[in-house]
């Protein structure tokens, strides 16, 4: 797939995957370590970013513990109306971009977060658009956290393959998250595998 087809994919998904699709399922174990997380690490007041919020279930459960300087993008419009049903307080509360994150993150100025996230986001940027992880770098003043997959689940992200296919539909690159961030000027303070993902905890140099 070229980077294109990537974004298109996730921008017109519906069912499985959906926003719809995690909106019912709503806050989970990732949701809860985020919030730990944060808890421990910055202030109340903290300018937080969730790259590919979805249907906002990690930013409600922020909300709910005190955070309000929320903001969220995501590539697939559906996301803000089922936000708005789902999360209606959240939604009236921050500031939400549609769009994709290689077009969105550019226009950020630095240090604009203290707080840049992703769950399940990252690992489907193309290898082309790879330049973008230093843009997040560049905005983030102080923790970026990432909850890939990264072989926890037996389904996916497992081999030697620098890809491998989402129920042989849709591509999830296998990166070292670790080298990644690192590289831009990162140290990793917690790596916490869960049943599904790997959360890393990154702080700003």
């Amino acid at each position: 797939m070229n980077p294109d087809d990537v974004r298109q994919d996730w921008a017109e998904r519906s069912g499985k995957y959906s926003p719809s699709y995690y909106a019912e399922i709503g806050p989970n174990e990732v949701s809860e370590t985020l919030a730990s997380v944060l808890d421990h690490y910055v202030a109340d007041d903290a300018a937080i970013l969730e790259v590919g919020f979805g249907c906002g279930r990690h930013l409600e459960r922020l909300r709910r513990q005190g955070y309000e300087n929320l903001t969220g993008i995501d590539i697939n419009d559906d996301a803000f109306s089922v936000m708005d049903e789902h999360y209606p307080q959240l939604e009236a509360t921050g500031t939400f971009h549609q769009g994709a994150l290689e077009d969105l993150v550019p226009e950020f100025d630095d240090d604009a977060f203290d707080v840049v996230y992703s769950v399940e986001t990252l690992q489907h940027v193309h290898p082309d658009d790879t330049w973008v992880f230093d843009d997040l770098g560049r905005i983030t003043s102080d923790l970026l956290v990432t909850a890939e997959n990264e072989g926890n689940s037996p389904e996916r992200g497992r081999g030697d393959a620098d890809v491998s296919y989402v129920d042989d539909e849709f591509p999830l690159y296998h990166r070292d998250w670790k080298r990644v961030f690192t590289d831009v000027g990162f140290a990793q303070l917690i790596r916490e595998p869960t049943s599904r993902d790997t959360i890393r905890v990154f702080r700003a140099l």
